[in-house]
């Protein structure tokens, strides 16, 4: 919990307390539904929590800003997005079903008020929104293909309506279709422990 403070200082007692409550949360879970990996979750805050949280150092959502998180498994990004956001609309889905539940389950456990979830593909959701997040879901030129649709027209944020997705490792092929249209960040350049040296957000502008 320490680790989210150091970057984000200016939380509210609220938020404080929400995101100090999804360790104990996500170890029970863990224990009947394997969401995440059993030798990460002591790296909860660090290599979950604060990585969702990436998005935050490369956009502030406007409130009322719509996002949606495409393959929340159990709620990554969207989570603590949610949660350092509260005033913004966020729609969590997954194809999987008992991860859907895990996320929402947690999402109640904290009192979330601006948080949806859905248990299907993103491409049954023909919704509109302002953002589409995700978190190494699948490759960003699939990503863009599927998601594309889900895109609204208004703006209201400083970036241009579009696609923030957090990737690892070498992203140039991926981006290289889009490059026009894309801006990779470093992770390493906002956060200062080792395993966001190859971390990286990519936004898209659609």
């Amino acid at each position: 919990m320490q680790i989210i403070e150091k970057y984000f200082p200016a939380l509210t007692e609220q938020q404080r307390e929400q995101f100090a409550a999804l360790q104990a949360l996500y170890n029970d879970w863990n224990a009947k539904i394997n969401v995440i990996s059993r030798k990460d979750i002591d790296n909860l805050y660090l290599h979950h929590v604060l990585h969702s949280l990436g998005i935050a150092r490369i956009i502030q959502f406007t409130p009322d800003t719509s996002i949606l998180d495409v393959g929340t498994g159990g709620g990554f990004p969207g989570i603590p997005l949610a949660i350092l956001f509260p005033e913004c609309r966020f729609r969590l889905i997954d194809r999987i079903g008992k991860k859907v539940r895990v996320a929402q389950e947690v999402a109640q456990a904290i009192g979330l008020q601006n948080t949806t979830f859905a248990h299907c593909s993103v491409e049954e959701d023909k919704a509109k929104y302002d953002f589409v997040v995700s978190r190494a879901v699948m490759p960003l030129g699939d990503l863009l293909r599927l998601t594309r649709k889900n895109i609204g027209n208004t703006q209201h944020n400083a970036l241009p309506n579009g696609i923030i997705c957090l990737k690892g490792g070498d992203v140039q092929a991926e981006v290289a279709p889009v490059r026009r249209t894309a801006s990779v960040f470093d992770l390493k350049d906002y956060f200062q422990e080792e395993f966001f040296d190859t971390k990286k957000v990519i936004y898209v502008q659609i």
